[in-house]
């Protein structure tokens, strides 16, 4: 019975010895593992590889920074490039067109002094009253008056509707760069330049109805002249 407990006693003492030296070399989770002259450590190669991962996410950072910069400095560019478009010229050549036209007026010109004198001379006071050959000269004036105002509004009539054919052209030019503009200032010189044709537009119909109206006042007032001027003749017919 000793000698069994003795026994016992002696394996579990030989197998403590067994535990404790395997825990004593068994290698940490960070031990170097040779292979030949190279020596391999599995901590610091994570290691390294993270930092060279956040190193390469950095880079990939700058590297979308500096496109978003070069982005933002060509729309800028953009912004700032002018319309190679332009229409400005045909534009004024054709207001000076009409403007030649209404200063081509006959007989009675756009200007004040010379409404007054017309006026004073044909149409009023003394030259409702003179000899009868006074009277008949000057209702022919008055008549050709007429003619020339009538002839002059056809004729500013007739350079608007030639107009037409240049403002169109010009509108499909404008509308075309407008949709092709690259930036906002081009799309604003475009928009500038419609509101320009839009305004000769006006101008032309200004001048087609100021000649017109030029004709018609000159009638009118040919037409109380003419009544004017018959009651005259009915005094002199009656008085005689």
């Amino acid at each position: 019975m000793t000698q069994t407990r003795l026994r016992r006693a002696v394996m579990a003492g030989t197998f403590v010895s067994m535990i404790t030296a395997s825990c004593v070399t068994a290698p940490p989770a960070h031990a170097l593992f040779g292979f030949g002259d190279v020596v391999y450590d599995p901590t610091n190669y994570a290691q390294n590889v993270l930092t060279a991962v956040r190193s390469l996410e950095q880079i990939n950072n700058q590297i979308r920074q500096i496109q978003n910069q070069a982005t933002s400095l060509l729309n800028e560019a953009r912004n700032l490039e002018s319309l190679p478009t332009s229409t400005l010229s045909t534009l004024h050549a054709q207001v000076q067109q009409t403007q030649a036209l209404l200063a081509q007026a006959q007989r009675v010109a756009f200007n004040v002094q010379a409404i007054q004198q017309a006026f004073a001379d044909r149409y009023k006071g003394d030259a409702l009253s003179g000899s009868d050959i006074q009277m008949i000269a000057n209702a022919d004036a008055r008549w050709n008056d007429s003619v020339a105002a009538f002839e002059d509004a056809l004729t500013v009539q007739a350079g608007v509707v030639g107009n037409i054919d240049g403002a169109r052209s010009s509108i499909a030019t404008l509308v075309t760069a407008s949709q092709s503009a690259e930036g906002a200032l081009q799309a604003a010189q475009a928009g500038n330049q419609l509101l320009a044709l839009q305004s000769q537009q006006l101008a032309d119909l200004s001048a087609a109805v100021v000649a017109q109206g030029r004709a018609q006042t000159l009638e009118a007032a040919r037409d109380a002249a003419t009544e004017a001027e018959g009651r005259e003749r009915f005094r002199r017919f009656r008085g005689q």
